[in-house]
């Protein structure tokens, strides 16, 4: 029995690019282009109505930008978030921030490969996030004091070392620190399927989506602190 194909919905105002898009991913057989929305709000209006697996997201878009597009549909305070993969033309630090900041999932440029962005949505739509480990350095280092402000809605830095056994604080330091599986593995001396079952323990103990989330608790409690 094969797996049903990822729903993906395109939100880019432009439409040549949004053409592009669909083409690329309706070119997959294990994807399926539901729908299509040239604004931050009907982007909105099209996720919550479809319902989609993927949210391939522009950040700048009329009438409602897709951060705040991605807020209200991935935020914080969103019962049933959505996977949203932002992918802009901007290679802009603050644009990154923000956006993971809003709930995305991932970020790519706009220039990367098809193969790259099929690759990012399918990445996406199993649950894992998508960050290089090259962007968690230098974005999330960068950001750090904006991320360490005390957030009530998070266990405090004491609850989080006391639900998470000492190796997985160990995992989670690595991987604040931008590492990918199997270089966390290598530094551990452990395999990485052993590394992603510990991750996945520290995102249920602590009630994560994503291990973009796990990054920015880290930096958020002190857990780590910012290189740059």
């Amino acid at each position: 029995m094969t797996d049903p194909p990822i729903r993906v919905l395109i939100c880019e105002d432009q439409a040549l690019v949004r053409a592009g898009y669909i083409t690329i991913f309706s070119a997959q057989p294990d994807m399926d282009v539901i729908g299509e929305a040239a604004d931050g709000r009907a982007a909105v209006e099209a996720a919550r109505r479809l319902r989609p697996d993927v949210v391939v997201m522009d950040i700048r878009m009329p009438i409602l930008d897709g951060i705040e597009a991605t807020r209200q549909l991935a935020g914080p305070d969103t019962v049933t978030p959505a996977k949203v993969l932002v992918v802009t033309t901007f290679n802009v630090d603050e644009y990154v921030y923000e956006a993971l900041k809003a709930g995305a999932s991932g970020f790519l440029l706009k220039d990367a490969p098809p193969a790259e962005l099929v690759n990012g949505v399918r990445t996406i739509a199993r649950g894992d996030s998508l960050l290089a480990p090259a962007v968690t350095r230098t974005l999330i280092g960068h950001f750090a004091e904006r991320l360490r402000p005390a957030d009530t809605s998070r266990p405090a830095r004491d609850e989080i070392v006391r639900a998470l056994t000492r190796r997985e604080l160990e995992v989670l330091e690595q991987l604040a620190a931008g590492l990918s599986n199997a270089e966390i593995a290598a530094t551990l001396f452990i395999t990485p399927e052993t590394v992603k079952t510990y991750v996945s323990r520290i995102l249920t103990k602590l009630d994560l989506r994503d291990r973009v989330q796990a990054v920015v608790l880290a930096y958020r409690v002190g857990l780590v602190s910012g290189a740059d």
